[in-house]
């Protein structure tokens, strides 16, 4: 079984959980409970799902979580596309958000890429 922790798919999506969360303090107060918390969570649901996906053990379930890492890469982006265009944070503290979001989801294409090649069943 390989361990999820060694993938580098999980790891940058770890250090963007981080960043996220650094960032989401910024976020006024009255969206602790909206754009905030929907944020943290898109960032905190792609390495849970790879890990959730790797842990699985049967290639069908770990594709279908690897999906899943993926679309919450996505959600995240848009998310942070909304806090720019409601003026929450800067289109200078948003752009480096997007080389990061490109990095992991190049990381993550591959691994699907991976395991969808891959004899394992």
């Amino acid at each position: 079984m390989t361990n999820y922790k060694n993938l580098e798919a999980w790891k940058k999506s770890m250090e963007l959980v981080k960043e996220i969360y650094l960032l989401a303090a910024n976020y006024p107060k009255e969206e602790l409970y909206a754009l905030t918390s929907q944020t943290k969570r898109a960032a905190i649901s792609v390495p849970a799902n790879i890990a959730e996906g790797i842990g699985r053990n049967y290639k069908k379930d770990t594709i279908q979580f690897l999906h899943i890492a993926r679309g919450s890469l996505y959600e995240l982006e848009t998310l942070l596309n909304i806090a720019v265009m409601v003026d929450i944070i800067s289109e200078e503290k948003f752009e480096p958000f997007v080389v990061r979001l490109d990095e992991c989801l190049k990381i993550l294409n591959g691994l699907i890429a991976y395991y969808e090649r891959s004899s394992l069943k």
